[in-house]
């Protein structure tokens, strides 16, 4: 019976139930972190850190937030990168194609070596945790800053 009765209460508060002073205001999954360097992003990003890569985990992991129009500088993984959107819109783009536009519950699987960018659009901040695999110590080479005439582009295509 216990159980059963902790088991409801469990229940009522993920659905939002019982009084307001203890229900969640916000939507967000993570906190929105500390900021992100200006040296490798255009605009304002912050980062929670998920996972560390460790003697278990050849990867880092980290839900990563873009305010309105900032985006990523272009870059490669050596290893790769998975992008698992959790909240907005925003867009991806590899070097020499179209960008294409991503939301809540789109996963982008990104080949190691492949020069892109990733960012929010204009209207609204966007959420991914990105989940980076490392070739020895390196996960990650940064490269030049995605001017506001390709993000413009970038929007013009959608």
């Amino acid at each position: 019976m216990r159980k059963y009765l902790t088991l409801i209460a469990i229940s009522a508060l993920l659905m939002g139930c019982g009084d307001n002073k203890h229900s969640m205001k916000t939507q967000e999954i993570f906190p929105k972190g500390n900021p992100l360097p200006q040296e490798w992003f255009t605009g304002k990003t912050f980062i929670t850190p998920l996972v560390a890569k460790d003697e278990n985990n050849n990867f880092s992991a980290g839900s990563i937030t873009f305010e309105p129009a900032a985006r990523t500088h272009w870059h490669t993984h050596p290893r790769g990168q998975v992008l698992i959107v959790i909240a907005g819109e925003g867009f991806y783009q590899q070097k020499g194609k179209p960008a294409q536009v991503i939301k809540k519950g789109d996963v982008v699987n990104i080949p190691e070596n492949t020069e892109h960018w990733h960012g929010a659009n204009v209207s609204g901040e966007m959420t991914h945790i990105a989940i980076t695999n490392y070739q020895g110590e390196d996960q990650v080479t940064w490269l030049k800053p995605v001017t506001d005439g390709e993000y413009k582009l970038a929007i013009d295509e959608k």
